[in-house]
């Protein structure tokens, strides 16, 4: 019972990254802030799978490593536009 309330638990937590996600996206910002609750959505679905399988969680030391590589990667690229435009809304610049 107490693990089908974590799967609960973690389906929300996606679902809820992913509606943030389509619905805010004329800011960066609040982007990669929706893809970092997405990414410890995953973290927590891994830590929930590993352990209940007795499995070993080294995996999720690298997903921890990829997850921060790409929270620095995301920030660096919003102080950049924000640097070079002034805002984070997408419709102010042009991609091409």
């Amino acid at each position: 019972m107490m693990v089908f309330n974590l799967w609960v638990i973690f389906i929300i937590m996606f679902i809820v990254g992913n509606l943030i996600f389509v619905s805010k996206h004329k800011h960066l910002l609040i982007v990669l802030l929706s893809l970092e609750f997405i990414v410890l959505s995953i973290f927590f679905f891994f830590l929930i799978y590993l352990s209940y399988v007795d499995y070993n969680l080294y995996m999720l030391m690298v997903f921890l490593v990829f997850s921060v590589c790409e929270g620095a990667l995301g920030l660096s690229i919003l102080v950049s536009m924000i640097r070079t435009h002034g805002n984070d809304y997408f419709q102010s610049f042009n991609l091409l």
